[in-house]
C-alpha cells in the first residue's frame, strides 16, 4: 500500500521550508566582520559564567543542557532540574531573563546559591561561577562568523579580517 501526501499538504511543507530558507538567509549582522569579533571579545572577557542553557517552561525555568568541564558540571546539575530560586530570589514561575538578572550582569565570578527540583525533590546547591576561557570566547566569535557573516569558523582565528 502506497500513502500520498495529499498535494495541498506538500505545498504547504514547501512553502514552510521556503521560508525558513529566505529567514536564515536574512539572518546577517550589519557590522563587519572584524568589529563583530571586537565586540564580543570585549563584551566577554572576564565574563562570569555558570555553564548551563535554560529552557522556558510554563511556568519556570528548566535546565536544557550542561556543558561539559564547566561550573555547574562540576557541581552536579543535570539536564532536567527545574530552577526553584537564585540566591534566596524565586523563579518558581522566572524566565531566562530573570535568571540573568540574578546571576548579574557582572564580569567577576561570584558565588550563588541555587535552589532546584529534581524529580520532585528540593536540593540546594552552591556554585562559583568562572571567566570565560580565551577557548570559550573563540568558539562563540567563530559561531558568530560563521553564522552571520558566512566566515568558515577557522578564519576567526587568521589574522587578517
Amino acid at each position: 500500500m502506497r500513502l500520498r501526501l495529499p498535494r495541498a499538504l506538500l505545498l504547504v511543507a514547501c512553502a514552510i521550508a521556503a521560508t525558513a530558507s529566505a529567514q536564515e538567509a536574512q539572518k546577517k549582522c550589519t557590522a563587519s566582520a572584524r568589529e563583530c569579533e571586537q565586540q564580543i571579545r570585549e563584551m566577554l572577557t572576564g565574563r562570569a559564567w555558570l555553564g548551563v542553557e535554560l529552557e522556558e517552561i510554563n511556568p519556570g525555568l528548566v535546565i536544557k543542557t550542561v556543558a561539559p568541564d564547566s561550573p555547574a558540571e562540576r557541581a552536579e546539575f543535570h539536564i532536567g532540574d527545574r530552577l526553584m530560586a537564585v540566591n534566596g530570589h524565586g523563579l518558581k514561575e522566572g524566565t531566562i531573563k530573570d535568571f540573568k538578572v540574578l546571576m548579574g550582569e557582572s564580569k567577576e565570578p561570584r558565588r550563588l546559591r541555587i535552589l532546584i527540583q529534581r524529580h520532585g525533590i528540593l536540593k540546594m546547591i552552591e556554585v562559583r561561577t568562572e571567566a570565560l576561557s580565551k577557548a570559550m570566547i573563540d568558539r562563540i566569535v567563530a559561531q558568530h562568523l560563521a553564522q552571520y557573516h558566512a566566515i568558515a569558523a577557522t578564519a576567526s582565528k587568521s589574522p587578517q579580517q
